[in-house]
């Protein structure tokens, strides 16, 4: 099997971090093929827009390419979704595998051809034990339903109490719905475009990085606002890391459980979802269910044949 592998953000700093991601995508049994553009770079952006965008059309257009993978996130995925061919990637479905930014193409896609896509590890990353079972269960297996994004076991350090990798229930109940979301930031930006997914009975997962509570707080709220948590079924909140502030500030889990209070959906937070080693993957588009006070959250869907 051949994986595209493609820059539709933001470029890695060196030549020699793709040439890195090609590797990886090797040790994971694939051949690789790079896109036409992969090493061209234009201040934060992987090159032009229409670089960027002839890259992703051209690996789903090429009947040798059984899978695309992106290099990394960063910015300027939103910029080339106009330039998209969806009848074309419609008719020629294949996995698609990145997050962060790459958020954008990833709900883009699944709302304008229906095809599945995959919140998960970039190609310019090291795949620890976790993220490499997390990949495989969803992507090689196929068992269904299966558990995604159960936090691994930690070991605290002596003389402290740590809450990592623990599941916060904020709300209980059980709903069923197919997946949407990621990155906040970048949900938060498709509001109100024609690349927007319909949030309507879905469950929706969210994650972000360096963002501050009142940051957090206010994205959240645009979304409150534009009527879309109240359209959901359930929502799942990963990591929001490196989420440094000031001191003057409400907490990350009030803010989070104080926007989903008044929802009536199940709520749960802490899954291996976002900007962390340890990672899952979730299937963008797939059935699901949310149990809100067990704080799993299973995958009903086959989702690769």
């Amino acid at each position: 099997m051949t994986v595209g592998l493609v820059t539709p953000a933001s470029n890695a700093w060196e030549d020699e971090d793709i040439r890195f991601a090609g590797d990886v995508v090797r040790s994971l049994g694939f051949e690789v093929k790079e896109g036409k553009h992969l090493y061209r770079r234009t201040q934060y952006l992987a090159g032009p827009d229409e670089a960027r965008a002839e890259d992703m059309n051209y690996m789903f257009a090429d009947p040798d390419v059984d899978a695309v993978f992106c290099l990394r996130g960063g910015y300027g995925t939103p910029r080339i979704l106009p330039m998209l061919d969806y009848q074309l990637i419609r008719n020629n479905p294949k996995v698609l595998l990145g997050y962060s930014d790459i958020t954008a193409l990833l709900n883009a896609i699944y709302h304008r051809s229906g095809m599945v896509t995959f919140h998960g590890p970039i190609a310019a990353q090291n795949f620890t034990d976790y993220t490499l079972a997390e990949y495989q269960k969803v992507l090689v297996h196929g068992e269904r339903p299966v558990p995604l994004g159960t936090p691994p076991p930690f070991e605290a350090a002596p003389g402290r109490v740590e809450n990592r990798n623990r599941i916060t229930r904020f709300a209980g109940g059980r709903a069923q719905g197919r997946l949407i979301g990621g990155n906040l930031s970048l949900m938060v930006s498709l509001v109100g475009t024609p690349f927007e997914p319909d949030y309507r009975g879905k469950i929706l997962f969210l994650e972000d990085v360096g963002e501050a509570p009142y940051r957090v707080d206010r994205m959240l709220t645009q979304l409150w606002l534009a009527g879309k948590l109240q359209q959901v079924a359930g929502i799942v909140f990963g990591k929001f890391t490196e989420a440094d502030s000031d001191g003057n500030t409400f907490s990350m889990e009030h803010v989070l459980r104080e926007r989903t209070a008044d929802l009536g959906v199940p709520v749960v937070r802490g899954l291996m979802i976002g900007h962390v080693k340890d990672q899952t993957v979730v299937p963008v588009g797939a059935l699901a269910e949310l149990d809100g006070d067990a704080g799993t959250l299973l995958l009903r869907d086959a989702v690769v044949s």
